[in-house]
């Protein structure tokens, strides 16, 4: 049997948080999830509440915390555009305090710590696709910097803990993800498409669609965290966790109306400032290191997603800022 672990998940209610979550209660570890629940909600953890290795606590990362576990996922932080420009100072609050609370319970507790970090550090990438040696093109005084900067300031943090106090880290880079639960409000791209198709509303398109992304179903996902996790200590990343397979927003659209059988129309909008044109991980390092890489297609996963979108009510569901369109 393997050895029982005391894990704390920080943003444990989210998305990506609430699958990791109810992977390592299934494998059978002590989990102790913690969020605030700004962007994410409790319906996401409510069926783990009464197996006997799940917690859940009402706290801010940004406070510290005061646990006694033998590893830390940092997921804490609003990761959608819509979410994180609505309060950009707490969005930069949550990266840096929270990345300096759970470093220092790391510290103490002796624990290895993984910080979810993001795509995002490259910024509108000049290299393509993105290896973990690019050093990214960010506007650092943009709409979108908040996250941004706050993301690369947190692996920034995580090193200079990992080489002054010699804290076990390990920093993930995560591109797009999507799949079931995720927020029918939170403005990327995937759940605006299925909400607005199922709906037969128009698909709403930034710029003319040729802007590529690169899009990792959840479940590849939280399989390459926990490998990263288990891996060996002299690789702590930084490392891509992602799916290579390269698509524009127009052909997203397409599949989403084919697989929806919508009768939606795509509309064109305005691109949003600093908006990427091209989003792809290089995932050699994955491979070399975790013998990792994504096994479930567009296609497939979209098709999951969808189905999950249309058994909910999204009456149940809040917009978390007010400012959503």
């Amino acid at each position: 049997m393997s050895l029982i672990k005391r894990i704390l998940v920080t943003g444990g209610a989210g998305f990506l948080g609430s699958h990791l979550c109810e992977r390592l209660v299934a494998d059978g570890h002590d989990v102790i999830c913690l969020d605030n629940f700004f962007t994410s909600q409790k319906s996401n953890v409510a069926h783990l509440l009464d197996k006997h290795n799940f917690e859940l606590i009402r706290h801010d990362v940004t406070h510290p915390l005061f646990l006694e576990v033998d590893e830390i996922y940092n997921f804490a932080c609003p990761a959608a555009p819509g979410h994180y420009q609505y309060n950009p100072i707490k969005t930069m609050k949550t990266s840096v305090m929270g990345a300096i609370n759970v470093l220092g319970m790391a510290k103490r507790c002796r624990a290895k710590v993984l910080q979810a970090s993001t795509s995002e550090v490259y910024g509108d990438p000049e290299v393509h696709p993105q290896p973990e040696s690019y050093r990214g093109s960010v506007n650092t005084v943009g709409l979108r910097s908040c996250y941004d900067e706050g993301k690369r300031a947190a692996e920034t943090l995580f090193m200079d803990y990992h080489r002054m106090n010699r804290v076990n880290i390990r920093l993930v880079r995560i591109f797009n993800t999507y799949g079931p639960r995720m927020h029918p409000y939170d403005g990327r791209v995937v759940s605006n498409f299925i909400r607005q198709a199922i709906n037969g509303e128009d698909i709403t398109i930034f710029g003319d669609g040729s802007q590529s992304r690169s899009f990792c179903y959840r479940d590849d996902l939280v399989e390459g965290i926990i490998r990263m996790m288990n891996g060996p200590d002299d690789f702590v990343g930084p490392v891509n966790i992602g799916n290579p397979g390269e698509f524009t927003i127009r052909e997203l659209a397409e599949q989403v109306i084919e697989l929806t059988g919508s009768k939606s129309k795509m509309i064109q909008m305005p691109l949003p400032a600093d908006d990427p044109t091209q989003r792809q991980p290089d995932i050699t390092l994955a491979k070399k290191h975790l013998d990792w890489e994504p096994k479930i297609a567009l296609r497939e996963g979209l098709q999951k997603t969808i189905e999950w979108f249309q058994s909910i009510h999204l009456d149940d569901y809040r917009a978390p800022t007010p400012n959503f369109v």
